[in-house]
């Protein structure tokens, strides 16, 4: 079987685990929410949008396909810029893309600008800003990197609790492109640039595999419950409230799955707690297509809650085991590029299938079939493809530790983030300790 060996980083530097380090976390919690809240909670003003430009579902639901594209699919883009210039240049220009976008989203015309405001410009400065995030808290935490990854992740729910019926308070009173004004106004603004030698990594071929299959279906339940429960006749504010229900639980979900990961015990097998968090969450999405009334979209969200946030807390933490510390900033870039392709078609089609079928129960069917098929991927390609238990993977990154007395502070990790790779050791990574 296969086991995540935990990665120590580059030769002679130990992360801090602490110190500066958490005011990264705070940062990375607060762009993670946003990053990964507003395409889901961009679906508030669906039914606004669609009455003012005469459009269907399938051409609203490409607003967040389109977001979420942006996002993954710029990876290799934003590797480039961060091993190019550094972290910091990058977040900076990103916000002030992520707040230009949605500022000119309020002045569109047509669905059409919107795709290119709100999807492309707006989803460019959240990547910009997101991927950068994710690399500084790897340097910054390796012992406690589970609990942190999860912690941060919970800025997902947080803030998709807030803005989901802010949203909606907002629309009630501003319309949809006043709170596009207000939502853009607050935002902050030599070496090898792309390590495409991580496709040679089995464990990373099926992370992707898996991972690109899982975003297919992922998304499509929090783009349509609330236009579902709509449709069923519930009033906007309580619809919009589902979203809310859905970050509530997923707030406790994120961190106390990071926690879990983080045990001595569990953490060689964190792959196939990954894999069991996608198959629940599939699971969750085949027996939601059953709920028709209010009631039975709150239960829904409630375990869909749970098992989003078990996949939110623990996608990138595998990613950064499966890697290591070097090759991440690569790695995930490709990876979300992987994705993107996936998330344009998820939305989309659900959108097309409900279009044409009118039954919200296919669109949480076809849903729950892809995560479903994803956990399969991961599990089966994890077990039957690497072949090194988890005991020697832990056995193997405890023999590569650096010296138990380095002790190092959060200036040292910053001169790291800004050296060149070759000169600061090569991670010992092997394909059969990958995943």
């Amino acid at each position: 079987m296969g086991g995540a060996v935990v990665d120590e980083g580059p030769t002679g530097i130990k992360a801090p685990d602490g110190g500066w380090g958490w005011a990264v976390l705070f940062g990375c919690f607060v762009i993670t929410g946003f990053s990964y809240a507003f395409p889901k909670a961009v679906s508030v003003f669906f039914k606004e949008l669609m009455r003012e430009f005469g459009i269907g579902y399938s051409d609203t639901a490409w607003i967040s396909s389109i977001l979420l594209a942006m996002l993954y699919g710029t990876g290799p883009l934003c590797s480039v810029c961060v091993n190019r210039f550094g972290c910091r240049p990058v977040m900076l220009a990103g916000g002030l893309l992520a707040s230009l976008g949605m500022v000119a989203a309020s002045f569109c015309g047509s669905i059409i600008q919107l795709y290119l405001t709100t999807g492309v410009i707006t989803g460019l400065g959240l990547a910009l800003n997101f991927q950068p995030s994710l690399i500084m808290l790897n340097r910054y935490f390796n012992k406690r990197r589970p609990m942190a990854n999860g912690l941060a992740a919970a800025g997902s729910p947080v803030f998709l609790c807030a803005l989901s019926p802010l949203g909606q308070l907002l629309q009630d009173h501003y319309g949809w492109r006043g709170v596009f004004l207000i939502l853009g106004g607050p935002q902050r603004p030599a070496r090898r640039l792309l390590d495409l030698s991580v496709f040679r990594d089995r464990g990373f071929v099926i992370y992707a595999v898996a991972a690109s299959i899982m975003v297919l279906g992922l998304f499509v339940p929090p783009v349509f419950v609330v236009s579902y429960a709509k449709d069923l006749g519930v009033p906007d504010t309580q619809a919009a409230f589902l979203l809310t229900v859905l970050g509530f639980i997923d707030i406790f979900a994120r961190p106390a799955a990071g926690f879990i990961t983080g045990l001595k015990k569990v953490r060689p097998y964190s792959v196939y707690l990954f894999s069991f968090s996608m198959f629940f969450n599939g699971f969750t999405d085949l027996t939601g297509s059953t709920a028709s009334d209010y009631g039975g979209l709150v239960v829904f969200c409630i375990f869909f809650g749970i098992s989003y946030g078990m996949v939110g807390a623990l996608q990138f933490e595998v990613l950064m085991a499966i890697v290591g510390t070097q090759k991440f900033s690569s790695a995930i870039g490709l990876v979300l590029l992987l994705e993107a392709i996936a998330v344009l078609i998820g939305p989309p089609s659900g959108g097309k299938l409900l279009d044409a079928t009118h039954v919200y129960q296919y669109v949480f069917l076809l849903a729950g079939a892809e995560v479903l098929t994803s956990s399969l991927v991961l599990v089966l390609g994890n077990f039957f493809c690497i072949k090194k238990r988890p005991e020697a993977a832990a056995e193997e990154g405890e023999r590569h530790k650096p010296p138990a007395d380095v002790r190092v502070d959060s200036r040292e990790v910053e001169h790291f983030l800004k050296a060149e790779p070759e000169k600061n050791g090569e991670v010992v990574h092997t394909p059969e300790t990958s995943v």
